[in-house]
Order: structure tokens, then sequence, then C-alpha cells
């Protein structure tokens, strides 16, 4: 039996609950928080109570904690796309797995 191409990933997924906080623009432009599920070189996956559509470009920014960082907390800036839309996430949440094109560090 052929493996689902959505379950194939290219780098490991690390399960991260890190804070995130979300732009993405729907109509007009919104900013949410939320949290990450997991994370890899180059994505993220979170829930957000508000639907995205997939192929629709987002920004968002995490925060790496000490713990991972084995220094200061540290934000990271990204911009990148949804590739992926989950209905049916805890409560009324989507769940959204977004790939990154670019990210930046963030000085605070």
């Amino acid at each position: 039996m052929a493996p689902n191409p959505s379950d194939l990933r290219n780098t490991r997924r690390f399960s991260l609950k890190l804070p995130l906080s979300v732009k993405f623009a729907e109509g007009e432009v919104q900013t949410v928080t939320a949290q990450t599920k997991d994370v890899s070189a180059r994505g993220v996956f979170f829930y957000l109570n508000s639907d995205v559509a997939e192929g629709s470009p987002i920004e968002f920014t995490l925060t790496l904690p000490p713990e991972i960082t084995l220094t200061e907390s540290i934000r990271v800036h990204c911009t990148g796309k949804v590739v992926r839309v989950d209905q049916g996430g805890p409560g009324s949440q989507v769940g959204i797995a977004a790939a990154i094109d670019q990210y930046d560090f963030v000085s605070e």
C-alpha cells in the first residue's frame, strides 16, 4: 500500500509547543496568536480559530525558548504559504500546515 503523499515528510518534525503570532490576509490583515503543535526546518503546524485558504500567503513570528537556543529566547519571523488545512481540530479550531519560504531573526 502506497503512503499518502501528504504524509511524506522531507524533514524531521519536532513536537514543540511554541508561542506563535500569525498574520494573514482574509479580506483584511488579521494578527492572531496561536501555539505550534510541531515544527520542522521547512514548516510548522498549528491550530487557529479561523479558517485560512490553502495556498494563502502567511507570516508568523515564533519564539524559540532558552531550552532550545541555550542562550536567551530568540524570535524568528517567517513568511510562507498555507500548504494544508485540516478541519476538525480541537474544539472549533482548524489545523494549519504552513511551509516556510524565508525567515529572519528578530532583534528585541
